[in-house]
């Protein structure tokens, strides 16, 4: 019986894992290139924004770089350093979940099928997250607060690994919660996030002023600050920075253990990210589960008890629910919920508010009203196959102007009340809420008019536009005659309010607060009943108006 000798198969060499990765690496690269590039080429609008966006984040990058240089030898640079690091940090890490569509190579998902192992994937993503304005402008900020506190020669040499362990902690940040929340970022809760994203800028930005305020208004300079840079110096990234702040005060012990912090950071993000990974692409997607379909009816089944039975029910029912589950209707609605306390509370805080701003909360919830059946789009033929009179068309906006004013009656009362105690300004608390309702009654009135008359179309692909192209000049219009209206049909009771202010007769307004809820609802009245008929009339050509998104 012979033997068959069987030769081993050639053992690949140490150097093969290597060539891989460095393989997969460069192929990444240029794929971020690639899409780059591809983008680009889709419109010369699109191009023309990157290139202004660029230019902006370069020019404004180029200034905080000149501007933490300047702060060098001062006793506010460290301070300045550190918190700059922090912030930047925290916009890396929130950065994706209110814009997941801006890097495609933010999705992992896409590369599922292929087979590729994760370790090598973070790697390669890793050195492709590096391609951008955003690194680009982390960089400048970072190099900026290292030389900022980088004293003597062991300073300045520690800063250039500080430098680039914090640019890594920003990016690696950014993946790892990317690739933690992608099923959730790609979803509709996902899309509802991204559209919130206004929202949160606008907070962010009333918050920052607030805080400048306070400081100039304190004429301490930055001592406020340092508590929160004595907390930022011990987290990544503002850690690697303080590193170079400790090496150039001689507390060398302690920076080598800031600069570790980092380091450890970046390994726990990388091994984060790269177990995301794993589990993405390992494990199935069950966002969707019949047992939650179901308790979702059941909890819709619970609410649809508390209407009443007919149009008026079912139609409110359905604006609380695209209020909750449509994207924009939620972000209009959130949007107008939060600036409407926000801002009014904020100016009180300062000093610089009265009982009267709780109006711009009023205002911003009154124009929810205004274009309807734009909110509808095409599915409104569905709407105007019930609309048989102007009975009808009654019904329907009735109930939509009640699931409004479920909502923001109560947090109008709410509003001008917690206005009223932060002023300490009791007394003038009914005039305020006569004047609030009677303004609410007004938008109401107006806007069930303006989505008869100036009815237009809502793109639901884009997040940022809210009229169709060829129809801008009905929203302006829409909005220009809301601001003329509202303010004819509050006179009387701003004008009643301020004879009971300026005649000395404070407790007056309860009559002030009588009187405008009185005109509110019939302004209310009168304007649904209005624009009922021509709704009736015009249903046709409100239809075409609404379908062109």
């Amino acid at each position: 019986m012979s033997t068959q000798t069987v030769s081993a198969a050639p053992r690949p060499s140490p150097s093969a894992p290597a060539a891989s990765s460095a393989s997969l690496t460069a192929t990444l690269v240029r794929l971020k290139l690639s899409l780059l590039r591809n983008g680009l080429r889709q419109s010369s609008g699109r191009t023309a924004a990157f290139v202004v966006s660029v230019v902006f984040a370069v020019l404004f990058a180029a200034a905080q770089l000149v501007g933490l240089l300047l702060l060098r030898g001062t006793d506010a640079a460290a301070t300045v350093a550190v918190l700059s690091l922090a912030v930047l940090g925290l916009g890396w890490a929130v950065m994706p979940l209110f814009f997941p569509s801006g890097d495609e190579t933010l999705d992992p998902t896409r590369l599922v099928m292929l087979p590729l192992r994760a370790a090598p994937l973070v790697r390669g993503l890793l050195v492709a997250s590096l391609v951008g304005v955003g690194p680009l402008f982390t960089v400048c900020a970072a190099v900026g607060a290292g030389l900022s506190v980088a004293h003597g020669a062991g300073a300045v040499a520690l800063a250039v690994p500080a430098v680039l362990v914090a640019l890594l902690v920003c990016v690696a940040l950014a993946r790892a919660v990317a690739a933690a929340n992608i099923r959730l970022l790609t979803s509709r809760k996902g899309r509802d996030l991204a559209l919130l994203s206004g929202l949160v800028v606008a907070v962010g930005i009333q918050v920052v002023n607030f805080g400048a305020q306070r400081l100039g208004a304190a004429g301490t300079g930055l001592a406020p600050l340092e508590p929160a840079a004595a907390v930022a110096r011990w987290v990544p990234p503002a850690s690697a920075v303080a590193a170079v702040d400790s090496a150039s005060r001689g507390a060398w012990a302690q920076a080598a253990a800031q600069l570790l912090l980092s380091v450890v950071a970046l390994g726990l993000l990388l091994f984060w990210w790269q177990r995301s990974l794993t589990k993405l692409m390992t494990a199935p997607d069950a966002s969707t589960i019949a047992a939650a379909g179901g308790a979702a009816k059941q909890r819709g089944g619970r609410a649809g008890g508390l209407w009443p039975e007919g149009r008026t029910g079912a139609v409110v029912q359905r604006a609380l629910r695209y209020a909750w589950r449509d994207p924009k209707t939620k972000s209009a609605w959130v949007t107008s919920l939060v600036l409407g306390l926000i801002i009014p509370l904020f100016n009180a805080v300062q000093g610089a508010g009265t009982i009267y701003w709780a109006c711009f909360g009023v205002a911003m919830l009154g124009f929810l009203m205004f274009n309807q059946f734009g909110q509808d789009t095409s599915a409104f033929w569905m709407v105007a196959l019930t609309i048989s009179s102007p009975r009808d068309a009654y019904e329907e906006l009735r109930a939509r102007a009640l699931a409004l004013l479920v909502v923001s009656l109560p947090y109008v009362t709410l509003v001008t009340a917690v206005m009223a105690a932060v002023l300490g300004d009791w007394v003038a608390l009914p005039g305020a809420l006569g004047l609030s309702y009677g303004l609410l009654g007004s938008l109401v009135a107006l806007g069930a008019l303006s989505s008869a008359f100036f009815p237009y179309s809502i793109p639901q692909d884009s997040a940022y536009k809210n009229a169709a192209p060829g129809q801008g000049a009905l929203a302006w219009i829409s909005m220009g005659a809301a601001f003329v209206g509202m303010t004819l049909l509050t006179a009387p009771v701003a004008g009643l309010q301020a004879w009971t202010v300026l005649s000395g007769r404070p407790s007056l307004g309860w009559l002030v607060l009588v009187v405008g809820a009185s005109w509110g609802a019939l302004l209310a009245w009168a304007g649904l009943r209005w624009s009922a008929t021509r709704t009736a009339a015009r249903l046709p050509e409100i239809l075409t108006a609404v379908s062109k998104a």
